[in-house]
């Protein structure tokens, strides 16, 4: 299969310092309202790369759940490769594809576990058939068949029913606290619009707002 041919040339939109917002945050949450106005396939979904201790480099989609000045949050099963990479090495990125719009943002900052008592006000608004399945997978562990899986959800169904799922211990949250927050936007001739916001530290509230080269 050739795929020289398979070109699309940007020219839509327009991103500029003078047009950005100062505060990347408020930047995220223009763009993020244009995508789900848009009609973009699950907005939220961002691909998050992370790292273990070998320093070999996984990525995965997982589906952001808040967002303010402190940060981006996603929950997740503490015993998956991902939390397993996050324990060892907590530096992470994560990317928004919004190719509709010939948009992407990336975050990159470090993944640290949220409260307990967040992680289960979120988990109580979870739908009954998610926080079950939260209880029979896994997560990222060997399984020899969907049997098994189907089992397990059977059982814990029957655990709790008549009952409120409680959010299991193995389960939570992760916040991303950026430090670097690059906004992508596809332009003609391949001369695309970068504006990265960066701060030394995640302790530093002072944004410095850089154009970059294509």
């Amino acid at each position: 299969m050739d795929l020289n041919d398979l070109r699309q040339e940007y020219s839509s939109r327009v991103l500029d310092e003078s047009n950005a917002d100062p505060c990347p945050f408020k930047q995220f949450e223009s763009w993020f309202e244009e995508a789900t106005t848009a009609g973009i396939l699950e907005p939220n979904a961002m691909v998050l790369a992370t790292s273990g201790s070998t320093g070999t480099p996984a990525a995965r989609s997982v589906l952001l759940k808040n967002f303010d000045e402190s940060g981006f949050v996603f929950f997740t099963n503490y015993g998956s490769r991902k939390a397993t990479h996050i324990a060892e090495s907590p530096s992470v990125s994560a990317l928004f594809p919004w190719y509709a719009l010939q948009r992407q943002i990336e975050i990159s900052g470090v993944a640290v576990k949220i409260s307990v008592e967040e992680s289960e006000k979120y988990f109580a608004l979870r739908p009954r058939g998610s926080q079950l399945g939260a209880w029979a997978s896994e997560q990222s562990s060997t399984v020899s068949s969907r049997q098994v899986l189907q089992e397990g959800l059977d059982s814990v169904t029957q655990k709790f029913e008549g009952a409120d799922v409680p959010m299991p211990p193995f389960w939570g949250g992760f916040r991303i606290e950026p430090v670097r927050i690059e906004f992508w936007q596809g332009g003609a001739k391949r001369l695309h619009d970068r504006i990265v916001y960066v701060r030394e530290n995640r302790e530093d509230p002072a944004w410095v707002i850089k154009r970059l080269s294509p």
